[in-house]
């Protein structure tokens, strides 16, 4: 989004709004995926690397197995370096606890308050949990009764961030209550900001493959690479993974479409709140031009004039730097052409596609944005540019609170939900099925702002006074979906009461209606669409 005077708040909020540190205390083992303290452990499973050994969740019916590499450490040399096959290890290793998330800042106490002031959030795993470069572990969990060759259907979930926050331990996307219901969730780690999204004309040229700034990218294809491998010993189907993601980790999951490295190693794909199919994305992507200038920048910031130099750093000062590394780029590799150009070719990899946005998604990242009746037209114009005061015409807005309210939807649909139409359109263009839904349930907690929708999809709606009876209807609903599109390419059928599910109806079949989550469920009018011609 072209905001001049709201761009870097923008990317500063939206590296940090909802989706890691959550709390103001620290939880007690806080990377023990079960709470008990002596739990039940699982049998020893060989993977690439050598042995592992996971641990069994408290009712016995899932195994956890949390912190197994998949890729060399990216430190040292490795640093700004393609991801490397993993390191064998002697032994059996115990993969029962979550290993370390990717370098990033952690907000500060103050924000922490006022975030669980606006969000009634009291502890998260994730506050101040472990940080290291040493960052390229994935978790599983398979129901306990699954073994190996059984071919039970495969969800890898890239969480979002910015591309410069975040974990793949969150509990609001924790894989239990999913793998109880038929499935094996794999949830993956890659590198942010600076370490996963730096760019260099001397890194390229020591890559051989002519890489650079899309480090991130590589280290999630190189966990695609090990679910493909790996995935049937514990019972998966190599044949039938869907990827998904959220915020980041959607446009990830869309750039992961479009790369030529990924072909093969899934068949479906999940992409809630970003897309970067737009011919000029949003956020999340950015020219090569762009990426080398910033990383000129960096190195100029640093005070230093080559990056073997910037390599002998430590990791916690490249952490502070002021630029945001928040974007990917055309690297010639991961990303040979823009993934604009790469669905425009038909080269993208999705057999079918799920995706959609939130009510109100622009609501944290404006919060901050004094708009009014003076200025709204100019901060519209970096969107709808010449046909600003047409659209303000046909659409006047009265006093201050009703510009702050239109400035608030129109970030919503420039950031996140005419992104979506554009993801649906290109793909039911290419003759392949779409479902794509509008997630609009307010509750105790973040609501229909950005990320609220993850606790129903992924089945981790808490137990307490802040939600109720429709809460947990719609948490079986929308979770059943996510699993029969996980298992069959299509969200429809029974949820898993055994109950028929409302029929949500495919793009092409339906003249683009959405599937609404709310306070009611159905098909209906895209609420944005509205807009979409002054974009277009």
């Amino acid at each position: 989004m072209k905001y001049s005077s709201t761009n870097k708040l923008f990317f500063i909020i939206l590296s940090s709004f909802v989706f890691v540190i959550t709390s103001c205390s620290t939880t007690k083992n806080a990377t023990n995926p079960v709470k008990t303290k002596t739990p039940f452990l699982t049998e020893v499973i060989s993977v690439t690397g050598g042995d592992i050994q996971g641990v069994v969740n408290t009712d016995g019916d899932v195994e956890i197995f949390a912190g197994i590499p998949f890729a060399a450490p990216p430190v040292g040399d490795l640093r700004w370096k393609e991801t490397q096959d993993v390191i064998p290890w002697e032994g059996v290793l115990a993969t029962n606890r979550f290993q370390a998330m990717a370098m990033q800042n952690e907000n500060s106490p103050l924000f922490n308050t006022l975030f669980n002031m606006y969000s009634h959030q009291e502890t998260s795993r994730t506050y101040h949990g472990p940080m290291s470069e040493d960052c390229l572990y994935l978790n599983v969990w398979k129901p306990e009764s699954v073994k190996a060759g059984d071919k039970v259907p495969v969800l890898v979930y890239v969480h979002g961030g910015s591309l410069m926050t975040g974990q793949s331990w969150y509990e609001k996307y924790d894989g239990e209550n999913l793998a109880k219901n038929g499935i094996i969730v794999v949830t993956i780690a890659y590198r942010t900001g600076i370490f996963g999204y730096f760019a260099d004309a001397d890194l390229a040229a020591e890559s051989p493959n002519g890489t650079t700034g899309n480090y991130g990218l590589l280290d999630q294809i190189k966990a695609l690479e090990w679910v493909h491998n790996n995935i049937e010993a514990f019972g998966g189907d190599a044949g039938n993974v869907t990827i998904a993601g959220e915020s980041a980790g959607s446009s990830s999951v869309n750039a992961l479409c479009a790369s030529p490295l990924t072909k093969g190693f899934f068949r479906r794909a999940i992409g809630e709140s970003s897309s970067v199919v737009q011919e000029r994305p949003p956020h999340t992507f950015r020219t090569m031009e762009a990426a080398l200038k910033m990383g000129a920048d960096i190195k100029k910031e640093f005070k230093v004039s080559s990056v073997e130099e910037l390599r002998k750093l430590p990791a916690k000062k490249l952490i502070k730097t002021r630029y945001s590394n928040n974007s990917m780029t055309v690297d010639g590799y991961a990303l040979p052409e823009s993934p604009y150009e790469i669905y425009k070719k038909g080269l993208n990899h999705e057999e079918a596609l799920m995706n959609g946005f939130n009510k109100r998604e622009g609501f944290g990242f404006t919060f901050f944005t004094k708009a009014t009746k003076k200025n709204i037209a100019d901060l519209l114009r970096p969107s709808f540019k010449d046909r600003t005061e047409e659209f303000l015409e046909k659409y006047p807005v009265k006093n201050n609170k009703a510009a702050k309210a239109l400035y608030t939807d129109i970030f919503s649909v420039v950031c996140f939900t005419y992104p979506h139409d554009q993801w649906t359109k290109t793909v039911v263009g290419q003759g392949r099925p779409v479902y794509e839904y509008y997630f609009s349930r307010e509750n105790g907690e973040i609501g229909t702002n950005h990320s609220g929708e993850m606790i129903y999809a992924y089945r981790n709606v808490p137990r307490n006074k802040k939600y109720n009876e429709r809460d947990y209807e719609l948490e079986e609903m929308m979770s059943s979906y996510w699993l029969n599109f996980v298992k069959y390419g299509n969200p429809n059928g029974k949820d898993t009461k055994g109950n028929e599910l409302p029929l949500w109806e495919e793009s092409s079949k339906c003249g683009g209606l959405l599937m609404e989550f709310g306070d009611s469920s159905g098909m209906v009018e895209d609420p944005f669409r509205w807009t979409y011609e002054y974009l277009e």
